[in-house]
């Protein structure tokens, strides 16, 4: 069977092992049904996640005019510390902007290629987690708005790493960490202004299994402009990543806004 549709993140649920859904349009594929199958992953166009024409994406599933324009690409989302709608201060859309910032936010640690600090809305969790790839996590503080997370992963950054080895992290080249431990260090280090939000009773890991059958020795990247038609056996799936027996994967994420074709 063929599937076609403009590529999204693959949607996740945390169940004993996670599990993958992608939506196609017209139909919506379980990938983790399709572990261990061939399957063909062609290039079709493009078409921009917020204007929806076929036009070159840029970064983050938009076209260059689009990435530029749309609130959902301000420079706020990849920096909360720049965060302004708690003042009432227009960035791009200051309706969407209080909407997204004025959420209670969650700072984290996540092991997945090593221990590092991130900030997520607190609804986006566990999801973050695993888009992530991350094998344990561990709330540190939950803040009700994005600026006051942003400032607290700005000072904390300085004492533990803000970025993921996604090489490491895919060929499961990682070691389990006393999360518990490493938060009560850091705790010292949050700003006064976010030192009420610590959460010193939730102090339990979170512990995450994906569902990999084999991971790659070493990781080759698929760029599906390069090489628009690919063939190959999914033989696992792990934070937006598909992991090709022939040691190639595939970054979901990384490619939305790509039409593709998929050939079971």
């Amino acid at each position: 069977m063929t599937y076609q549709g403009v590529l999204k993140k693959m949607m996740t649920s945390n169940n004993d092992v996670v599990q993958y859904y992608l939506d196609m349009e017209a139909d919506f594929l379980n990938m983790n049904q399709l572990i261990n199958k061939e399957i063909t992953l062609s290039f079709v166009k493009y078409e921009c996640l917020n204007c929806g024409l076929e036009k070159q994406i840029y970064r983050q599933g938009f076209c260059q005019s689009c990435f530029f324009e749309t609130p959902r690409a301000g420079d706020w989302i990849m920096r909360p510390e720049l965060s302004k709608a708690h003042l009432g201060v227009e960035d791009r859309d200051l309706e969407f902007e209080k909407e997204m910032q004025l959420k209670p936010h969650i700072v984290y640690l996540a092991n997945s290629s090593n221990v590092k600090v991130g900030v997520t809305r607190k609804a986006q969790v566990p999801t973050r987690w695993i888009d992530q790839g991350a094998h344990e996590a561990i709330e540190i503080l939950e803040a009700p708005n994005r600026y006051l997370a942003g400032i607290t992963e700005v000072a904390l950054k300085e004492h533990v790493a803000d970025k993921t080895n996604w090489r490491k992290m895919l060929t499961n080249d990682n070691e389990d960490a006393d999360l518990v431990a490493v938060k009560e260090q850091l705790s010292q280090y949050i700003p006064d202004e976010a030192k009420e939000y610590y959460l010193k009773a939730n102090s339990e890991e979170i512990h995450i299994n994906f569902p990999v059958e084999k991971y790659p020795e070493k990781v080759k990247s698929l760029n599906l402009i390069k090489t628009p038609t690919y063939s190959g056996v999914l033989k696992g799936i792990k934070a937006q990543y598909l992991i090709f027996e022939d040691n190639t994967v595939f970054n979901v994420r990384a490619n939305e806004g790509l039409v593709v074709s998929i050939e079971v």
